[in-house]
């Protein structure tokens, strides 16, 4: 038996995806002091009204989504280190100077304080023009938020497809991505009670700041597997297992150095249905992590820094956190047991969470009996959402080589802002429409804003399944991408 193969093989791989999941974690949380401060806090401030916040959440994803686009090129030109450090860099610095937003609207408008901001006269043109100058001013922020954010994803998948083999991205990907929902369920814990002791502002400095304390442990942790001291000779054949041989090895390492030039990547149908596996479904996501907060209390009149406002979240957010690494379990299930390979188990499983947000249609008519029931039903949507967005991002490293990876993860993304800007955009307004309409406005037995929040669970209902069979349509059989 050879050394290496009487050698206990190091685990540093999972050091790496617990730092990717701490980054993803933070990234969330930025994204988070928004919605959790938007209507206790920011919309008295600033007049705002839901066509408002609509409007900020939706052009944040096509900002999201612009970024994105490029984001993944970004990545595979600086490398991981460089690329991750500049995305991290710059989200950490947006999410800071949101809080300068306030004053700089007080300066705009020559007023004395936000106590004088605030008292200006509902509906006036002062007010009309204080909130579309509190629009502008965070338009901007969230313009620097997501220029940084668009990174995230893009290179935690790449760092994912050097540290891991093909058949333990999945499971690595949802370990990473579980972070959003631990963002999320630690958000109302922090953000909430920060707004409220030290004002909104602070919220956004605080939670902003911790990005720049992770940059300092990825600077000192962060090396590519072959580089680095953590990981020893049985791990590193372990990452590289997929390879037949240390020739063959060689040889694709080889391709893998040749880049996909960005518009041939369109030319695949494999980048086709990844677009169209996000367009469906980011919307879903993002809709929820934006307006959940506002949903239990526009329909159930539970503010975010209430003690059950911050129940019903966080209940929400548990749900999502540890189903979601349960489910994201299934393609390894399909792979292993069953003997499929990496992709076909992969779109297996991933019909079967298809499935899952059809229970969306329920959340309305249960809530009539508690606001308990929405809470776990949106919560099992997102559950099945963190694991669709799991192994449809490992769809990424079964098809591209790894040169590719993070130009297709970002394109994808881009799709996935584009669906979110429709959603986040119609919300806002059929909301709005939807409140003012009052009893006048109906739909499936329900009025006004809950009849709005009902059109669009429908919608999310039945998102998955649709993208789903466009996917498969698209890429019915495995068929990597080979780089001549």
């Amino acid at each position: 038996m050879s050394p290496v193969q009487t050698t206990k093989m190091t685990n540093w791989r999972w050091w790496i995806c617990g730092l990717l999941f701490v980054a993803t974690t933070v990234n969330y949380l930025d994204r988070q002091v928004l919605s959790l401060t938007a209507k206790e806090f920011i919309y008295p401030d600033f007049h705002w009204t839901d066509e408002d916040y609509g409007n900020i959440t939706a052009y944040f994803s096509i900002f999201y989504a612009i970024c994105m686009l490029f984001a993944g090129k970004f990545v595979d030109w600086m490398g991981t280190k460089k690329g991750y450090l500049w995305a991290i860099g710059v989200w950490s610095f947006g999410a800071c100077i949101h809080a300068g937003t306030a004053v700089a609207t007080q300066y705009i408008h020559g007023l004395d304080s936000l106590d004088a901001m605030r008292a200006v006269e509902e509906g006036s043109s002062a007010a009309i023009a204080i909130a579309s100058t509190g629009v502008w001013l965070f338009l901007v922020c969230r313009a620097i938020l997501g220029l940084g954010e668009a990174g995230n994803f893009p290179a935690a998948i790449k760092v994912t497809a050097e540290y891991f083999p093909k058949k333990d991205r999945a499971y690595a990907t949802s370990i990473f991505n579980a972070g959003a929902s631990v963002g999320a369920l630690a958000a109302p814990l922090m953000i909430p009670p920060l707004a409220k002791a030290f004002g909104w502002e602070m919220a956004f400095i605080i939670i902003g700041a911790l990005g720049f304390v992770w940059m300092g442990f990825f600077v000192k942790w962060y090396d590519k597997p072959e580089k680095s001291s953590k990981v020893n000779k049985a791990e590193l054949l372990y990452i590289h297992q997929d390879d037949e041989t240390e020739d063959t090895k060689k040889e694709e390492d080889v391709k893998e150095e040749k880049q996909i030039p960005f518009l041939q990547c369109f030319g695949y149908k494999q980048t086709w249905a990844f677009i169209v596996g996000k367009f469906f479904t980011d919307g879903v996501w993002w809709f929820f992590l934006f307006w959940a907060p506002g949903y239990f209390q526009d329909v159930y009149g539970y503010k975010a820094s209430s003690g059950t406002g911050m129940l019903l979240i966080m209940t929400l957010y548990a749900i999502v956190t540890f189903l979601s690494i349960y489910i994201c379990k299934l393609p390894t299930y399909f792979v292993d047991k069953k003997g499929m390979n990496p992709y076909a188990g992969r779109m297996l499983a991933m019909m079967f969470i298809a499935f899952i947000p059809l229970v969306c249609v329920a959340a309305q008519p249960l809530g009539a009996y508690s606001a308990w029931w929405p809470a776990v039903i949106i919560g099992l949507v997102g559950a099945g959402h963190q694991a669709w967005s799991a192994n449809i991002f490992s769809t990424v490293g079964d098809m591209f080589p790894k040169s590719a990876i993070a130009t297709v993860t970002g394109i994808g993304g881009m799709a996935g802002g584009v669906g979110s800007f429709l959603i986040n955009k119609g919300s806002g307004q059929l909301f709005t429409f939807a409140e003012e309409q009052g009893a006048a406005f109906t739909f499936l037995g329900f009025e006004g804003k809950p009849a709005g929040y009902m059109i669009v669970f429908c919608i999310c209902a039945i998102a998955y399944l649709l993208a789903w069979c466009i996917m498969k349509t698209l890429v019915p059989k495995y068929k990597p991408i080979i780089l001549d």
